[in-house]
C-alpha cells in the first residue's frame, strides 16, 4: 500500500491525540482544527489519502464538514465520537463516512481502522462506478431506441434496418451511436 498522508480534523483544537498515536505508527499526519476549515486547501495542498475527524460531539458543523468534503474530494473519511445513539449512528452513515468508530480511540487498532476504511471507501467507489456505468448505458440505450421508432415511423425502416441505419451514420461521422441517436432525435424534434 502507498504511504499515507492523513488529515486529522479535531472537534477541541488543542486536542492532538489522534495525531500522537499516528506519527508513533510512523504514518505521515497534519492536524487542523474544524473552525475556520478550507476545504480547497485539502485539495490543493493537503491532498489526503485519508481524513479522521475526532469529534467527540456529534454536532451538524460536523456533519456538514463531512458531506462538504465527500461532494468535492472522493477520500475515505473516519470518524471518531462518543454518539452511539440510533439517531446519530443513521445521520454518520447519510454523510457517507467509511468506518463510524465510537467510544474511544485504541492506538493499537487505528491502523487496521485505516486499512479496513480504505478498503471499504474502494470497493463503495466502485460499485458506484458500476452504477454510473450501468445507468448510462440505460440512458444510451433508450436513446437508441427512440431514434429507432422515429426512423422506423418515419422512414418505413424495420426494426434491424434504423439500427443498422444508425450504426452506419455513427461510424461514417465516426461518433458513438448514442451520440447519433441524440442528433436524429433532435433532427425529429426540429422537423416537427
Amino acid at each position: 500500500m502507498n504511504a499515507l498522508n492523513v488529515l486529522v480534523i479535531e472537534q477541541i483544537s488543542n486536542s492532538k491525540e489522534l495525531e500522537k498515536i499516528l506519527i508513533n505508527q510512523g504514518i505521515n499526519t497534519v492536524t487542523m482544527a474544524i473552525q475556520g476549515l478550507d476545504i480547497s486547501q485539502l485539495i490543493d495542498t493537503i491532498r489526503p489519502t485519508i481524513i479522521l475527524f475526532n469529534a467527540s460531539e456529534l454536532t451538524e458543523m460536523v456533519l456538514q464538514t463531512i458531506i462538504e468534503i465527500n461532494e468535492v474530494y472522493a477520500v475515505p473519511i473516519i470518524l471518531f465520537s462518543d454518539a452511539d445513539d440510533a439517531k446519530a449512528i443513521n445521520k454518520v452513515i447519510k454523510t457517507g463516512v467509511s468506518a463510524y468508530i465510537v467510544n474511544g480511540i485504541e492506538s493499537k487498532r487505528v491502523k487496521s481502522i485505516i486499512h479496513i476504511a480504505i478498503a471499504r471507501f474502494n470497493e463503495q467507489k466502485k460499485l458506484k462506478d458500476e452504477l454510473t456505468q450501468t445507468k448510462l448505458k440505460l440512458e444510451e440505450r433508450k436513446l437508441i431506441d427512440r431514434a429507432k421508432g422515429i426512423l422506423i415511423k418515419t422512414r418505413g425502416f424495420s426494426e434491424d434496418e434504423s439500427y443498422h441505419t444508425l450504426r452506419k451514420l455513427a461510424m461514417d461521422r465516426n461518433i458513438a451511436i448514442s451520440e447519433m441517436a441524440k442528433n436524429v432525435i433532435s433532427m425529429a424534434e426540429l422537423l416537427k
